[in-house]
């Protein structure tokens, strides 16, 4: 497939993203998956960009900004890391293995942000503390890894097809 007609490809699922961001409920969001997917079918800095860009246009909609915010941007610039990992496959076991690595450490992350937060201190500063936190997250971990999961699955299963579908049409037409 011509380089020219992945980028749109890609903008455009990610875009699907965003709808779903503005849509979704109870920690069921499509973030992850956007950024596990702009690392892998992206380039450079366009990757980065685009789950930075998703959250700073959305979260005035849905919650603003608070003290863990750039824990999640940064959880989410770690997943375009590891997507970039997943640059040359398409198989879904890595797919897969990735999506729920990246909920494993948006939890970590995210949830270390919410023990430590100065400002609303729920927890104490001390290891039973970031525990207690851990645990009170629990039943938000399983909508996120539910989500990476489906999501991943259907931006990279949407991505293989459509560009086996563009490469299909593109040698249909080149015959011709």
């Amino acid at each position: 497939m011509e380089k020219n007609s992945t980028r749109p490809l890609a903008v455009g699922l990610v875009l699907l993203g965003v709808l779903g961001r503005l849509t979704q409920n109870l920690n069921f969001a499509p973030v992850g998956a956007v950024s596990l997917f702009a690392g892998a079918r992206m380039r450079g800095w366009q990757a980065y960009l685009l789950p930075v860009a998703l959250m700073a246009v959305t979260d005035p909609f849905l919650h603003g900004y608070s003290f863990a915010t750039p824990f999640v941007y940064a959880s989410f610039l770690i997943n375009v890391w590891m997507g970039g990992k997943l640059r040359r496959t398409e198989k879904p076991a890595w797919i897969g293995a990735a999506a729920a690595i990246g909920s494993v450490q948006f939890f970590l992350l995210t949830n270390f942000a919410v023990w430590v937060n100065p400002v609303q201190a729920m927890y104490p500063h001390n290891f039973a503390g970031l525990a207690a936190c851990f645990v009170a997250a629990i039943p938000f971990f399983r909508n996120t890894l539910l989500a990476d999961l489906m999501y991943s699955a259907a931006f990279f299963g949407l991505y293989a097809l459509l560009t086996r579908t563009v490469v299909r049409s593109e040698r249909v037409a080149a015959a011709a």
